[in-house]
């Protein structure tokens, strides 16, 4: 196999592995805003204690799913350095 080959292949793998986990990251972006804000808030204002004087649901809506966004950047970022140190990916220069 010549090396333009084994390059295409590597960043092919690259490539897959990135989407997977931005696929999956997504995933749960849209399951903590969408379905703790929206989907089941009420069965969470019953089953949760309440945040401060907030029920849980509306506290999720407002806050939380903010909260889970920064956490999946910072989970992303981590995720990311790990994958290119894997594929030996360096930043490019700026």
């Amino acid at each position: 196999m010549s090396d333009q080959q084994e390059g295409g292949t590597a960043r092919s793998h690259y490539w897959q592995a990135n989407l997977s986990w931005l696929a999956l990251l997504l995933g749960a972006w849209f399951m903590v805003s969408l379905g703790c804000g929206i989907l089941w808030r009420d069965w969470l204002d019953v089953n949760f204690p309440k945040i401060g004087t907030a029920p849980f649901g509306f506290w999720m809506a407002q806050q939380g799913s903010i909260i889970s966004f920064i956490l999946i950047l910072v989970a992303y970022d981590r995720i990311m350095a790990r994958l290119d140190a894997k594929f030996n990916k360096e930043e490019a220069s700026k």
